[in-house]
């Protein structure tokens, strides 16, 4: 995804490093289990009148928990890579967030910031389609009939190379989707700066929508993709009890730190003096690995 982001902002004049930066730190804030994790804290944190936010959690561990200078807390990072942790994906209000008033939260993100939502998106919607297809939980014959641009370049690599295997074939109408959406991102989105005659950044800041976009023939290709990723992979019957098991393990840790916070490590103990104890549940479960957390209640929680 990384490398993504910065070869669509390197064909757009952007600043590739920004973009990269931005794609390294995406994913900070979201906790174990991904969505079914998030989810899961999420609902915890609304009992105490709180919320679980990945992104605004990725702003609290750049600006705030990670300490490693000590003229300041959080880290040495600029305006633009902090703006855009909160700002890629979604446009916070100033009124419901007052804490985020110098985030320029009535102007539109830069271009790099604008992107990383949809690279991510063209990465992990063809990664996907790759590793349904690995692991045996989508068939080839369901995913042409489910996803009408990939079984447009199936056809056209079956005429090309029939006499490839099967995997190879996928393959190579794979790639060709990647790079349609790819293309179309770059294309639609030089299009779209020229017929606004944006020339700066002061002019994307300004504008009235988001800039950085697929075509509408490309979008409805997106959203066809995952749609489909949606229907038949992640919320597919054979996944079900993997979720409800990520959920349970989220929240029965979480309940069981809240009584027992005696049992967190004791740099957390000493966040709980100066902050909420949910909050320092929810940061210390956040910052855990799957592997880590499944650990930590199979010690408090199991048996």
């Amino acid at each position: 995804m990384a490398q993504i982001s910065r070869t669509v902002a390197g064909a757009l004049g952007l600043n590739v490093d920004l973009a990269e930066a931005l794609a390294l730190v995406h994913d900070l804030g979201h906790p174990p289990f991904g969505h079914s994790g998030e989810k899961a804290l999420d609902a915890a944190m609304r009992a105490h009148g709180l919320r679980f936010d990945h992104n605004l959690h990725a702003l609290r561990i750049v600006e705030d928990f990670e300490q490693r200078y000590a003229a300041f807390r959080g880290l040495n990072l600029t305006f633009e890579v902090r703006e855009g942790i909160i700002k890629h994906s979604h446009d916070y209000d100033a009124a419901t967030h007052p804490e985020l008033a110098e985030y320029l939260l009535d102007q539109r993100p830069p271009l790099e910031a604008q992107l990383i939502d949809l690279t991510d998106e063209i990465g992990y919607n063809t990664a996907d389609l790759d590793d349904g297809y690995e692991a045996h939980l989508l068939a080839l014959d369901q995913i042409r009939a489910g996803v009408p641009v990939f079984e447009r370049f199936f056809r056209e690599v079956e005429q090309i190379y029939p006499e490839a295997p099967p995997k190879l074939q996928f393959n190579e109408a794979l790639k060709r989707v990647f790079n349609r959406l790819a293309g179309d991102l770059i294309t639609n989105t030089k299009g779209r700066l020229q017929w606004a005659r944006v020339e700066t950044l002061a002019d994307v800041r300004a504008h009235r929508d988001r800039l950085a976009a697929f075509s509408s023939e490309v979008e409805e290709e997106r959203r066809q993709i995952k749609h489909f990723l949606y229907d038949n992979l992640y919320y597919s019957p054979s996944l079900a009890d993997e979720k409800q098991d990520a959920e349970r393990i989220v929240s029965e840790l979480f309940a069981f730190w809240l009584k027992n916070p005696s049992a967190l490590p004791h740099y957390y103990q000493e966040k709980a003096g100066q902050e909420s104890l949910p909050r320092v549940v929810c940061d210390y479960i956040a910052g855990m690995t799957d592997h880590f957390i499944i650990e930590q209640y199979e010690k408090h929680c199991s048996g």
